[in-house]
């Protein structure tokens, strides 16, 4: 911290620094994909916790500011009707403008419509918009954000003779403030987005941006510096261009507070147990202040600074670290409301609302079985069948006339709605019978584009090693024990249509989290096969996939594929297509279910999904599943033996 404006040396002040992040579009507190009420999710209820926050800080004498943290522009389908209707007032700037936001942080997925619909977003909203480590090379044609916001406030101070929080200060005196932000975005964020034009943009590493961001803020005589991080905490080691970099972001000198996001998790709370350098009860990382406030308006983070003056300047005398979420959990597994809709919100989003509802409800298609990924990690999935079909459906003409026409031809799709940290209630569940647009955004949750790619039979075996990294090694003979790793996201779960193989979750696995290969040459994919015959090293594939998957990430044995050229054409697309009739059924879809557990007789693993699979249970009779009820975060708990 610098500042060298004149204070008296003692002098205390207090601030509340408040956030969100990671919001997707959630300015409803409405579930658009299974089209009823949602109390666990939306801004308008976290409008009223940021009401009574800022309202609680200014009849204490605390300077307020409030900031966003990234990926608040795709998520819900609200987003689609705002690609349609470019010519409305973007509704998320709206929001930010009543709620008086001070700076809004770019995440990952703000890129992920494109450049032009950034821009226009951005030139909407009522206060800075920043992303520290991104460059535009071309800044005539590329979004105008900004590399830091520097905002004065004034606060009211105490003297020194007085304690910091006292509640009756007598007659406080009013002086400035000035607070530098920074904000970063994961380095992989143009990978992830592989339309995104490279030659416009350039992503750094967030800590070298920060140590370089710093020295400018340091001329600037900041006061306090607070980096909006959209990025996560990871347990690995610290490296270049990590993308969950918050610990050696805190390390840094001149960082003083930190907003968190991206891995949609809470701080303060348990979900960072056990982490060298991190007070998970207390909210701070290396000592300093930091906050991960959920997902989809799920919490309010706060950090109220209680200042003293020093002769170098103010110091941070003591900080707290809080989350207030907008609803709980009974003991019993049900949701509760902890915050009622903000009125003012309601009003402004009803007819971006309705208007949502409207065009989600226009017929597409209807399916004869009903299609839901409550049992995606242990059991044959139709939805992922449907897309996996649908890809291949609209990728076969594509190829024809061409020498890759000639390979045999797979298909990868992995599920989108999983439950995990987004909640019992976060599943796909697609009835039978007719179709709407709504029910293409559940089975369908990115707006991901058809890709395809050339592949050997080794760089199979690694594609489906990293996949099945989502179960922990599970010792022969335990009971119940947990099968997910809560490290590695659902959506990381490929499974790829046309083959057939066994995963040995009695082996460790192949791959770290990140995609680095483990010590030990370990392998879970046994007796790959396709049409029964076993796959060789050799052997080649074409293979249809999102283009998500298609830029590598942690599956790293995609940076060597060979891609091959196919015009853009978005899946929801392909597969309204495919289930209204205009392309063939394609003989993947009635292809036997790609993989199975190695047997391991005596032992049992426990898992999570939503309640409503209780509908669905005569689906896995055949598996031994126990249901062992609702537990206390409202999943429904199964038992499957191996």
């Amino acid at each position: 911290m610098n500042g060298s404006r004149f204070i008296d040396v003692g002098t205390n002040a207090r601030l509340r620094l408040m956030a969100t992040t990671d919001l997707h579009m959630h300015l409803a507190s409405y579930d658009y994909r299974s089209n009823r009420d949602d109390p666990s999710v939306g801004m308008t209820r976290t409008a009223t916790l940021i009401r009574e926050a800022r309202r609680e800080a200014e009849q204490d004498g605390m300077a307020c500011f409030l900031f966003d943290n990234g990926d608040s522009l795709q998520g819900t389908p609200l987003a689609d009707l705002v690609r349609h209707h470019p010519d409305r007032t973007h509704p998320m700037m709206r929001a930010f403008g009543t709620l008086r936001y001070d700076a809004i942080g770019l995440g990952n997925h703000d890129f992920d419509f494109g450049l032009k619909p950034l821009s226009s977003a951005i030139g909407q909203a009522p206060c800075p918009v920043l992303s520290t480590n991104t460059t535009c090379r071309s800044p005539a044609q590329t979004p105008c954000f900004s590399r830091f916001v520097i905002l004065d406030r004034i606060v009211q101070i105490h003297s020194s003779a007085e304690k910091v929080g006292d509640p009756s200060p007598s007659e406080p005196v009013e002086v400035p403030i000035r607070l530098g932000v920074l904000s970063f975005l994961p380095p992989q964020t143009l990978m992830w987005n592989a339309h995104l034009p490279r030659h416009q943009l350039e992503i750094d590493d967030i800590v070298d941006s920060a140590r370089a961001s710093l020295r400018t803020l340091r001329t600037l005589e900041c006061d306090i510096v607070v980096a909006l991080c959209h990025a996560g905490i990871s347990r690995s080691p610290a490296h270049h261009r990590m993308e969950n970099a918050v610990l050696p972001l805190a390390e840094i000198d001149g960082i003083d507070v930190i907003i968190a996001g991206h891995s949609h998790m809470l701080l303060p709370g348990p979900d960072f147990a056990g982490i060298d350098g991190l007070d998970h009860g207390a909210g701070k990382v290396h000592g300093k202040p930091v906050v991960m406030a959920g997902a989809a308006g799920s919490h309010l983070g706060l950090i109220d600074l209680d200042l003293k003056r020093r002769d170098s300047g103010w110091e941070i005398a003591r900080s707290r670290s809080s989350l207030r979420a907008i609803a709980r959990r009974t003991p019993e597994g049900q949701l509760e409301s902890l915050a009622e809709e903000d009125p003012e919100m309601v009003a402004q989003l009803a007819e971006d609302h309705a208007d949502t509802i409207e065009m989600l409800n226009r017929p597409v298609g209807r399916v004869s079985q009903p299609l839901h990924s409550y049992f995606s990690f242990i059991a044959p999935d139709r939805s992922l069948a449907t897309v996996a079909a649908a890809q291949a459906a609209a990728l076969r003409p594509l190829l024809q006339g061409t020498p890759v026409a000639e390979l045999p031809l797979l298909s990868a799709t992995s599920p989108g709605r999983y439950g995990a940290r987004s909640g019992p209630g976060n599943y796909t569940d697609v009835p039978a019978g007719p179709l709407a647009l709504r029910h293409l955004s559940d089975l369908q949750t990115f707006q991901n584009d058809l890709h395809a790619v050339m592949v050997s039979g080794g760089q199979l075996v690694d594609w489906l090693e990293m996949s099945a990294c989502l179960f922990r090694q599970i010792p022969p003979g335990a009971e119940h024990a947990a099968l997910i790793d809560p490290e590695l996201p659902g959506h990381e779960f490929d499974v790829i249509y046309g083959l057939t193989y066994v995963i040995d979750i009695a082996v460790p696995p192949r791959f770290e989290p990140d995609g680095t290969l483990r010590p030990g040459n370990h392998r879970r994919i046994r007796d790959l096969c396709h049409k029964g015959q076993p796959v060789d090293d050799d052997d080649v594939f074409a293979v249809a996939l999102n283009s998500f998957r298609a830029a590598g990430g942690r599956f790293k044995v995609l940076e060597n594929a060979r891609h091959l050229p196919v015009d853009p054409v978005g899946l929801r697309s392909v597969l309204r297509a495919y289930l209204a009739g205009e392309l063939p059924r394609d003989p993947l879809e009635s292809a036997p279910h790609p993989w199975r557990f190695a047997p391991m007789p005596g032992t049992s693993v426990s898992l999570q999904t939503g309640p409503d699979a209780q509908r669905y249970l005569e689906e896995i009779a055949p598996l031994d599943v126990t249901s062992n009820g609702i537990d206390e975060c409202g999943f429904l708990r199964l038992s499957l033996p191996l």
